[in-house]
């Protein structure tokens, strides 16, 4: 165990034993996707008579890898995902350690005289504000992470809202009232084992995007109060046995120049705070 003070709290962490809850990505094998897109995928380097593969005679392996950071596997992004201006994810993300707790929720079924498709299923603010509740920490958290029920491994490879499939699978998604939520809780950094907090198809509105970041809805400008050091990540994967509770958060991502990037984040344990 390590100690640590963040905000002027004394944290006891266990970095020994860190939690991924990213999704390996695995090129050209099993993998989660959005919208149908191209799978990730990797191939040898060839450059004249020089393959990156040992397999093929290469004295070293070098691939060139492709993949869409928003579609393929577990990424962070920041408010430049909807904004004209190239906002980049490195310089958004600035906290390294950041207290942090782990809630699930079990969507529910949308009122059906709200929406034509029955079948779609709502995070409530009432069902997280009553996992909030139920917890009952008094940790002053700046992430929230939220595993959805029911919670199983077919999450590292399921195909979302796939155009080509008879029946796309619509993932649970946030109402507009839940996210409101979330701003007055104080989150800065939101974590989700779904695709997209928003609708996956929801006309290119994003309006729980742009209440997360203080975005005029319908615009793509920032303005004074746009929340420009907040996250959202998706497609993480939280196994059933990590404990709803108390953590640090350590949010690494690749340092891409973009609006998103591939990412790994790691929950580290904690008791409470040190007194």
């Amino acid at each position: 165990m390590n100690n640590f003070v963040i905000n002027g709290t004394e944290f006891r962490a266990d970095l020994d034993h860190p939690i991924d809850i990213s999704i390996p990505l695995q090129f050209n094998g099993l993998q989660p996707n959005a919208y149908g897109v191209e799978s990730a995928r990797s191939e040898p380097c060839k450059a004249g008579e020089i393959v990156g593969d040992t397999r093929r005679g290469g004295s070293v392996n070098f691939e060139q890898y492709t993949f869409i950071p928003h579609c393929n596997g577990t990424h962070t992004e920041c408010v430049g995902h909807i904004t004209h201006e190239r906002i980049s994810v490195r310089d958004c993300l600035r906290d390294v350690l950041i207290p942090a707790i782990l809630i699930s929720v079990e969507p529910s079924p949308l009122d059906q005289e709200a929406r034509s498709e029955t079948t779609d299923r709502v995070i409530t603010r009432n069902a997280v504000k009553t996992a909030v509740d139920q917890l009952g920490s008094n940790l002053k958290s700046e992430a929230l992470i939220i595993r959805t029920l029911p919670n199983d491994h077919s999450k590292l490879e399921r195909r979302y809202g796939d155009p080509n499939s008879p029946s796309p699978e619509i993932p649970p998604y946030f109402s507009a009232d839940a996210m409101r939520y979330l701003i007055e809780l104080g989150v800065k950094h939101l974590l989700v084992d779904t695709p997209s907090i928003d609708r996956i198809f929801d006309d290119g509105k994003l309006v729980n995007h742009r209440i997360f970041w203080n975005v005029e809805e319908g615009s793509f400008e920032t303005g004074p109060t746009t929340r420009l050091n907040s996250t959202i990540t998706e497609l993480i994967y939280v196994p059933n046995d990590v404990a709803d509770g108390e953590y640090l958060l350590n949010l690494q991502i690749a340092p891409f120049v973009a609006d998103a990037s591939p990412s790994r984040p790691l929950l580290l344990k904690i008791t409470k705070p040190v007194i």
